[in-house]
């Protein structure tokens, strides 16, 4: 069995903070990372103790939430918190930061950026990044790291054999296919 790269496994832990987010415009999570090593994680959501998108809606002035700590931000924010340096780290994030979040980058130190997803790209992070001698590097998440999808299919799955249970004859096939579901899908 191979394993998967450094960059699918902390991309994967992105993905996985990810599905805490309260927002529901976009789900995005971050891990900080230094010498192979995961030193804090975020996603995006409320202040603390605060009303959630999830709850309320989102609170939109100028085409952008204004509810949310985005993850980056909350990544760095658990750092320092904690008192756990991140010059020389690296962040891998579900999504391109946003402008704020470029800067909040760049003056904690990150020296590396992954990505799975382009997501607005400014093109005066990029500049700035660039002149920090910040590094980005997309990194797109295989299927096989984590399956982002899994509650849809599975609900997919439910709903072809209900349908094939209707309309067929033959119980021993529909027996068979569903078996194999259950064990792929616990259902």
């Amino acid at each position: 069995m191979d394993r998967i790269s450094w960059n699918q496994y902390f991309m994967a832990q992105s993905h996985l903070l990810a599905l805490r987010s309260t927002c529901t415009r976009l789900m995005v999570g971050a891990t900080i990372v230094r010498e192979k090593r995961i030193i804090a994680g975020g996603y995006n959501g409320s202040v603390s103790g605060s009303v959630h998108c999830i709850d309320e809606g989102c609170y939109v002035i100028d085409g952008h939430c204004v509810r949310t700590v985005h993850a980056e931000a909350n990544a760095l924010l658990q750092c320092a918190k904690f008192g756990v340096p991140t010059e020389g780290a690296e962040i891998y994030v579900t999504h391109f930061p946003c402008l704020q979040c470029c800067k909040q980058i760049i003056q904690a130190g990150i020296k590396t950026i992954y990505y799975a997803a382009d997501y607005k790209n400014h093109p005066y992070a990029l500049e700035l990044f660039k002149d920090a001698g910040v590094e980005t590097e997309k990194v797109e998440l295989s299927a096989i790291a984590l399956d982002t999808h899994f509650q849809e299919k599975e609900q997919y799955i439910k709903q072809l054999l209900e349908e094939l249970q209707y309309q067929t004859n033959d119980d021993e096939t529909y027996d068979a296919l569903k078996a194999k579901a259950n064990v792929l899908f616990d259902l």
